[in-house]
């Protein structure tokens, strides 16, 4: 595994990866015509290109063999939905289903927390769907805490989200 920063030739691949991951993470009863087209919406190369050109936003990808199994993206600049927050995001870490139990995720989420202290966040935070007990459990083990609630929404669809956030130490 070797991590990197992306690049715009890593825009599709992005947008594969994370339609893989949303789908295979949140939709548990078949792909309906709402889901499918908020996921070809929100996951594409062009929105991708998009994140790369922005200086506020960072993305780190992990190489194995010839191409990207997760991902990393940092936000700056998002006031997080509740406070006692920094206004930096972890605003996405996915890693593809077989690779999980591997190391890849904590070495995206070490890396990402390192991007965070560069930037001067003391308490970066994130948001993970409430009944996703694995990213949950990964996310506290990390030493991640639970300090509030918002909601995720697709058009007029909310989906209660936990906050969570990680005191750094800046040098």
């Amino acid at each position: 595994m070797q991590l990197r920063p992306a690049t715009l030739s890593d825009a599709p691949g992005l947008a594969a990866l994370s339609i893989e991951v949303w789908l295979g993470t949140y939709i548990k009863d078949g792909v309906t015509p709402f889901f499918a087209s908020y996921a070809l919406d929100a996951f594409t190369a062009e929105r991708f290109t998009k994140v790369l050109q922005d200086p506020g936003e960072h993305i780190l990808v992990s190489e194995r063999g010839q191409g990207i199994d997760g991902f990393v993206r940092i936000t700056q600049n998002k006031p997080a939905p509740v406070p006692g927050c920094s206004d930096i995001e972890i605003s996405t870490l996915y890693v593809q289903p077989r690779h999980h139990g591997h190391g890849t995720g904590l070495a995206l989420l070490d890396a990402g927390l390192r991007i965070c202290a560069t930037l001067g966040a003391k308490s970066p935070w994130l948001t993970t769907n409430s009944e996703n007990a694995q990213a949950l459990g990964f996310y506290r083990a990390q030493g991640f805490e639970t300090i509030g609630q918002t909601h995720f929404r697709i058009e007029d669809q909310a989906y209660l989200n936990d906050v969570l956030t990680r005191k750094l130490t800046l040098s």
